[in-house]
């Protein structure tokens, strides 16, 4: 008698070992990295980057006006330090928007790149076999006819060739099919729009990664140059060095402000003078929408005021003619301009540095004492100054406005009041050391703007493509069709099966209706046409 052995307990099964720290990460980077690059994430991202420009629209930014946002931390001295905090007076340099714009630019290449290469392979792929049970699609019909089934598919390959499908004819599992295809430009035209998107995104970092602008105030009968150390504000990319600015120059020959009948400004326009890297001079006009564009450069006028002129004779007869300045309008619609001519240094005679502020009157007029204007053309010219002297702190170190003097200066008794006057054209004042200022006339300036964006066609070819993607993607649809032979019921002829299925559209019915109309028709022709008659047989000659 044998006896057998107990069976021996299972071994217990062996958890399994844990992931390596190392891998851990790795998981987690790519759960990130997917969440990053998926179609949502980057509507996500783009909506934000979207909200996150209305503060540079609705706040006063640095790099476009200094003098605003000056004025804003005036009006506002609590609540401006916040926002300056927040980066809100330079919104499309912060941190936290160059952040957004990147994570975009990441999310963007993520999605898109993938796709386009899916798109590509697609692109050279046959359309797929015939679905087996082409009576579930959207739009689908049945037709039975006599005719052999590689007549029919010979029908139906045709009338889908002449609607421009892409055709292939296969020996399906469940019999012969026809399978085709057309709409291909609907994914390329997604693809499109957001490839062009992505290099508008990068023609706008080129923009500003390489391109400056400059803006400076220049009377009649002056110019600048192109250079950084000319202009009254710049900002430059971090790629942008003082070398590479064009050698442009420009003289403003004459200036002319139209005004409509309700004394609005209808239209500035300027004659200026320019010369590239010492070349000829050239003459032409710019206006606010037709800007000087040369060697990538663009030259727009973006205001207009007045600089008055003043001449200074000092009691020992030395005189100083055709000192001016620039004043600022206060009041864009009567250009009352308000300003200050600073004149360090008069000489020996004199008792030091003299200042010269107050207001232009272009139509002047005094109400309840006070100088101003009524008209924004120089009608009457006439101003109303103030006449300072004493230090006037040039040489301290510390910056100041050209425009206005220091207060803490004149609070301090650094300066000295020591005449007020109203002058017309060609009306003295002096003052009591006997210094005659006089106001000699007037000129007008202009606002001048230089730029220069390299990224600016790229963003235009990418602007244009964007909207191309954007009509495919609208107009165009995806659309298969199949078609399979089979034996009719009890050996009656035999039976076309047609199906459809449109991606993007709900009413396809119309179409479809159509193509089949179309083959129904084609096949009757076909039935109905008598059989082709058989060649006759050669009789061969009886042998000799």
């Amino acid at each position: 008698m044998t006896t057998t052995a107990p069976p021996r307990p299972a071994a217990p099964a062996t958890p399994p070992s844990p992931p390596s720290p190392a891998r851990r990460v790795a998981n987690r980077l790519l759960r990130w990295w997917r969440q990053l690059t998926a179609m949502r994430t980057a509507l996500m991202l783009l909506f934000l980057l979207a909200v996150a420009s209305i503060p540079g629209s609705l706040l006063p930014q640095r790099s476009l006006s200094r003098t605003n946002v000056s004025k804003y931390f005036t009006d506002h001295p609590t609540l401006a330090p916040w926002l300056d905090r927040l980066f809100l007076f330079d919104v499309f340099s912060s941190p936290w928007f160059a952040a957004i714009y990147l994570l975009l630019f990441i999310s963007l290449i993520g999605c898109v790149v993938p796709r386009a290469i899916e798109h590509g392979r697609t692109l050279f792929t046959p359309p797929p076999p015939a679905p087996r049970h082409l009576q579930r699609l959207p739009e689908h019909t049945e037709l039975t006819t006599p005719l052999a089934g590689p007549v029919l598919l010979d029908v139906v390959e045709e009338e889908l060739r002449v609607r421009r499908f892409r055709v292939v004819r296969r020996d399906g599992k469940n019999g012969p099919e026809v399978s085709g295809e057309k709409g291909y430009l609907r994914e390329t035209g997604n693809v499109l729009f957001h490839l062009s998107l992505l290099a508008l995104l990068l023609g706008l970092a080129g923009g500003k990664m390489w391109g400056y602008e400059g803006s400076i105030l220049v009377s009649e009968g002056q110019g600048f140059c192109n250079s950084f150390q000319q202009y009254d504000t710049y900002s430059a990319g971090p790629l942008v060095a003082g070398e590479d600015l064009t050698g442009l120059c420009v003289d403003l020959d004459d200036f002319e402000a139209k005004y409509e009948q309700n004394l609005t400004a209808s239209s500035y326009t300027a004659d200026i003078s320019y010369q590239v890297d010492g070349g000829p001079t050239v003459p032409t006009t710019i206006g606010v929408n037709h800007p000087l564009r040369t060697h990538g450069d663009r030259v727009y006028v973006t205001g207009h005021g007045y600089t008055p002129s003043f001449s200074i004779t000092l009691p020992d007869g030395t005189a100083f003619t055709d000192l001016s300045a620039p004043f600022l309008p206060s009041d864009p619609g009567t250009m009352l301009s308000q300003g200050v001519l600073k004149v360090p240094d008069l000489g020996p005679g004199s008792t030091g540095s003299l200042a010269i502020e107050g207001f232009f009157a272009p139509t002047g007029v005094l109400q309840a004492g006070l100088l101003t204007s009524v008209d924004p053309r120089p009608l009457d010219p006439q101003v109303g100054i103030n006449v300072y002297t004493g230090y006037l702190g040039l040489d301290s170190g510390l910056p100041q406005s050209v425009y206005s003097l220091d207060q803490d200066l004149i609070d301090r008794g650094a300066l000295t009041q020591v005449g007020r006057a109203n002058l017309a054209v060609g009306e003295s004042m002096t003052l009591p050391d006997g210094t005659t200022v006089t106001f000699s006339g007037f000129r007008e300036f202009a606002a001048v703007q230089v730029s220069h964006d390299p990224g600016q066609v790229w963003v235009l070819g990418a602007a244009v493509a964007v909207l191309v993607g954007l009509l495919g993607m609208l107009l165009v649809r995806r659309e298969r069709v199949f078609a399979r032979v089979v034996p009719g019921p009890d050996g009656g002829g035999t039976v076309l099966a047609i199906g459809s299925l449109t991606r993007g559209s709900a009413d396809t019915g119309p179409r479809f209706t159509a193509l089949t109309g179309d083959v129904g028709t084609a096949l009757a022709t076909r039935a109905a046409a008598p059989p082709a008659a058989a060649p006759p047989l050669s009789e061969e000659a009886p042998p000799s």
